[in-house]
């Protein structure tokens, strides 16, 4: 009898333990923790960490992150995932509304457009890295499939009030309100769904803050037509749990 408590006893706690392991792990996202380093070599400046915490409904996005100062004037891009910083996509474009499951290049305006429009300020035109024109390889690379930490620094230069955006995107991430029929000869849409999200937090070195959170403040163009950004999150569903949350630390 005491030999059948204790197999019973280890089955319960195996059970238990895999049903908490199940219960934990984010669909789409493995398990662990990855660190990316786009810290340059400064003698002086500021050292940040900023960890992303996928959320359930990850499924590989793009995303770039960058600072801005306290009046809007773009400063600097921190990250940006290499598709978008090279315009080599997974899938390459066979006509306006198919594609193909191989690499390609090619233009998406649809995919971060906040930051494409930050980055032109004067020019007026969307700059979107390109296969011919694009991001420094030091703070490009792939969607991490792990949460992550990515460090990273700004120079002396940089007020000490900033702003930090993360502006994120996943393809074909329909909804009730976003579908796929919604706007039926935009191609730009199709490729992009629910339209990219924009994170932000205003960083203030002066005070003794060592973490700050970022927040979703809004959503960009749906077909990335301009760079403004629209505060009406109401029909944000699915892509408000790509992240789950996303943190900045303060290396002092």
């Amino acid at each position: 009898m005491q030999f059948k408590q204790t197999i019973k006893i280890i089955f319960i706690t195996f059970a238990t333990t895999a049903s908490i392991f199940a219960f934990s792990k984010k669909p789409g996202v493995t398990p662990g923790d990855t660190t990316i380093s786009t810290r340059q070599e400064i003698s002086q400046g500021q050292d940040l960490t900023i960890e992303f915490d996928w959320g359930k409904a990850f499924n590989h996005p793009t995303f770039a992150v960058w600072i801005e100062k306290l009046d809007g004037t773009f400063l600097k891009t921190l990250y940006a995932t290499r598709s978008m910083s090279t315009g080599n996509w997974p899938y390459a474009k066979v006509d306006a509304y198919k594609w193909k499951p191989e690499t390609g290049h090619r233009i998406r305006p649809a995919a971060l457009p906040y930051w494409f429009h930050k980055r032109s300020k004067i020019s007026g035109e969307p700059a979107i890295p390109t296969h011919e024109d694009p991001l420094p390889d030091a703070i490009t690379g792939a969607t991490p499939k792990t949460d992550f930490k990515l460090q990273t620094n700004i120079s002396e230069d940089v007020p000490k009030s900033f702003w930090i955006f993360v502006e994120i995107n996943q393809t074909w991430d329909w909804n009730d309100y976003w579908t796929n029929n919604k706007y039926p000869d935009n191609a730009d849409y199709k490729s992009s769904s629910q339209p990219a999200l924009v994170y932000a937090v205003r960083i203030d070195l002066n005070k003794d803050i060592e973490e700050y959170y970022l927040n979703p403040i809004g959503h960009s163009h749906y077909s990335g037509k301009d760079g403004n950004l629209y505060t009406d999150l109401s029909t944000i569903t699915s892509a408000l749990d790509i992240a789950k949350t996303i943190k900045v630390k303060i290396n002092r």
